[in-house]
């Protein structure tokens, strides 16, 4: 972490160097300050060219500094850009790479800006809640366009510089290095005697500037949904058009402060911090290095399997898929080809690129095929006996030192490693389906898993664009675990009054991508029996509503049979309320002496939450999540809850733990009361006024 100064010529470049991405934390703050007043204070120099080195400019805010009190001592960014804005010598940016957040508006505050015609730049606060806070609402409209800068704010989402070619915001785009071009420029400026412009000087020139922000208010509201923030982008963007710029940036300053307090800022920040954070593993440190992975085995060409091999596909490695009939492995290649194909078609990649990867691609029927692999992931039936037949094979044929991954979504991961005689190079890695679109992958650590193993597929994770959690070992891990308490209660749900219908309404109008009954037709019912079957005998005491049993004996397992909690038609996948099970759900009420009564929205959405947040203390207490925020992270990138409530976890932190435990001891007061128990770690936060998330998990 540093900050350098050299002289060339008249020339004083000055280049901040904070790696990875050049973030603008307190130490480079105050470097860059007193850079700027050595380079002020020396006679020789004429001009200053600012720099973040040849490959990346600056992701702004030094992000391992939020929530420190160094984010908010001085100097701040403000005082930065002040600084370098009231140069009485000429300042020249230079962006290589990538310019987001503080650092475009570090580049907007000073006189001239050079980029490399492939450099990025960008303002993303909205998508963690945020507005722009160092001035950007204010200088880029003047300097990118009013149209292009209000789109770079609402959306987050970074621009090719060569696309703002044509407007005030860069001086020069060159194809080389931009530090170069910036110090031919810093001396054409000092030789031809040129004056030092500055952005919140200029005016924002556009043919019809309200009618068109109050287009974009209309289209905004509308698709921001739960979302304040892009709105508040607006309202300051519209203060820079019609705002002498130190009021608008009066304006954008109020609007980052609200929405700094917001639920929906915390939780997206919540998210964003908690999905770098599950990357890291406290005892996995830097010094423990992966093996490497030239070559994966995929067992099992199916859906799960075909699906995990296109993530590895679409990262260029190659993959051995094994299946046991030709005619299994024929189908599996031609779904594959098949969705990359539509993929083609839609735009999404070209008929080159298909077939680059297909060739990647290497079907077999033989197990000593796999002798080359690095990682072999198994993706068979649920079932021991299937698990244990796979991997007393792959303890043949895999070479030493090869990772051998289960795609078990619930199995013991232990159990399945004793299989082999390398245990530990066997773990857990539960895909999502459909396997090459979901982002979660759950990581199981066995007991005997080794560190080198665990290092190399969180690597890999991230190489084939995945958000890894690690998970210890129990039945059903982190995600399935948790769900099933969720399915529990909306079991009873059912049995005491409610409707399909009625419960994934009430769950969908708080923001989850769907309810647990529209899930598990899309699912497939007939997995959740399967496992209820199992539970029926290894857990005696659990106790399930017997509505969807009943439902699968009919035969309704979901889209697949075209009929499920809901009814579908060929060819479409909407839910149609069910007459027959609707019936069916009154009968069983009256079958097991249960009075129907009228169910409130509010105590669906408690009683399905609350579920997940006692069972998520469980896990934290056992130790099979490592943090709060790891669970958290499970269900926003797998079992669709809502980003902007933040994760089972931290919505019972927003909530109060205290009021959550009160309303779980309502509930323990009512029909199947013992599920209502307390975590022993929940009640002990709550009566501590502490959060899961700013607490310390008990040793």
């Amino acid at each position: 972490m540093s900050v350098t100064t050299a002289i060339h010529d008249t020339v004083a470049v000055i280049t901040f160097s904070n790696p990875p991405v050049n973030g603008l934390g307190l130490t480079i703050r105050r470097g860059l300050i007193d850079a700027l007043d050595a380079a002020l204070d020396n006679e020789a120099v004429k001009a200053i060219v600012l720099t973040g080195g040849p490959s990346y400019f600056s992701g702004g805010a030094d992000i391992r500094e939020f929530n420190t009190p160094q984010m908010m001592m001085e100097p701040s960014l403000h005082s930065v850009i002040d600084a370098y804005e009231a140069s009485p010598k000429p300042v020249i940016v230079a962006i290589n790479g990538t310019a987001l957040g503080g650092g475009l508006e570090l580049s907007l505050g000073v006189n001239y800006r050079v980029a490399s015609a492939d450099a990025l730049v960008g303002l993303p606060e909205v998508k963690i809640g945020l507005l722009p806070g160092a001035g950007g609402t204010q200088r880029l409209p003047r300097a990118a366009g009013l149209e292009n800068a209000l789109n770079m704010i609402v959306s987050g989402t970074p621009v090719p510089a060569k696309k703002l070619a044509d407007t005030r915001l860069f001086d020069r785009i060159t194809d080389g290095d931009a530090q170069d071009a910036a110090i031919a420029l810093a001396r054409e400026v000092v030789a031809a005697g040129k004056p030092l412009p500055h952005v919140r000087d200029w005016d924002i020139d556009h043919p019809n500037a309200e009618g068109f922000l109050g287009f974009s208010r209309t289209a905004i509201a509308a698709a921001s949904g739960p979302y304040p923030a892009p709105l508040r982008c607006l309202e300051a963007i519209e203060a820079a058009v019609l705002k002498p710029f130190d009021e608008g940036m009066k304006v954008e300053r109020a609007g980052f402060m609200a929405l700094m307090e917001t639920t929906e800022s915390k939780a997206l920040r919540h998210a964003f911090f908690a999905e770098r954070a599950a990357s890291k593993i406290a005892d996995v440190g830097s010094d423990v290095k992966p093996r490497e992975i030239k070559r994966v085995g995929i067992i099992g060409a199916g859906t799960m399997g075909g699906g995990i091999a296109m993530n590895f596909l679409n990262a260029g490695i190659p993959v051995t898929i094994l299946e046991v009939k030709q005619e299994f492995l024929d189908r599996g290649l031609a779904t594959i080809r098949k969705n990359y194909d539509n993929s083609a078609k839609k735009g999404r990649m070209t008929a080159e690129q298909v077939e680059q990867r297909m060739g990647l691609l290497t079907p077999t029927l033989q197990y000593a095929d796999l002798g080359e692999a690095d990682m072999i992931i198994e993706a068979v039936f649920e079932e021991y006996d299937a698990k244990k037949a796979v991997f007393e094979q792959l303890d043949k044929v895999a070479k030493p030192g090869a990772i051998l991954a289960s795609n078990t979504s619930t199995l013991d991961v232990d159990r399945i490693a004793h299989f082999t005689s390398r245990p530990q190079d066997v773990l857990g890695t539960h895909f999502f389906s459909p396997a090459n679109v979901m982002k979660l992958l759950e990581v199981v650590r066995g007991k005997d898993t080794a560190k080198d193993v665990l290092a190399t597929v969180m690597a890999l994770a991230k190489k084939i664009k995945k958000t890894a959690v690690v998970s210890g070992v129990c039945d059903g891990f982190i995600g399935n675990r948790m769900i099933e308490q969720y399915s529990r209660q909306a079991g009873f749900l059912l049995d005491e009054g409610a409707t399909p219908q009625q419960v994934d309404k009430a769950i969908e109008k708080i923001g989850f991508a769907m309810g647990p009954f529209r899930m598990g037709d899309l699912a497939g019912n007939d997995i959740g029996w399967a496992i209820r079957k199992r539970r029926y005998q290894e857990k005696p005491d659990m106790t399930y509503s017997k509505t969807a049993d009943l439902l699968c004996e009919l035969g309704r397992f979901g889209q697949k049979t075209g009929a499920g909690w809901y009814d579908y038609k060929a060819g479409d996948r909407t839910a149609h309320p069910s007459a027959e099970v609707d019936a069916l759900i009154v009968k069983h009420s009256a079958d097991i002496g249960v009075t129907r009564r009228k169910i409130e929205d509010k105590e669906i959405v408690e009683r399905l939450i609350y579920s997940l947040v006692n069972e998520g203390a469980h896990i934290l207490e056992e130790g099979i999540a490592a943090k709060a925020s790891d669970i958290d992270v499970v269900y926003l990138a797998g079992y669709g809850f809502p980003v902007w409530r933040g994760g089972p976890m931290f919505y019972a932190d927003t909530v109060g733990l205290k009021n959550v435990v009160a309303a779980m001891n309502r509930y323990a007061k009512g029909y199947q009361g013992d599920a209502w128990k307390p975590a022993p770690l929940l009640q002990q936060l709550a009566d501590a006024g502490q959060s899961f998330n700013t607490s310390a998990k008990p040793a």
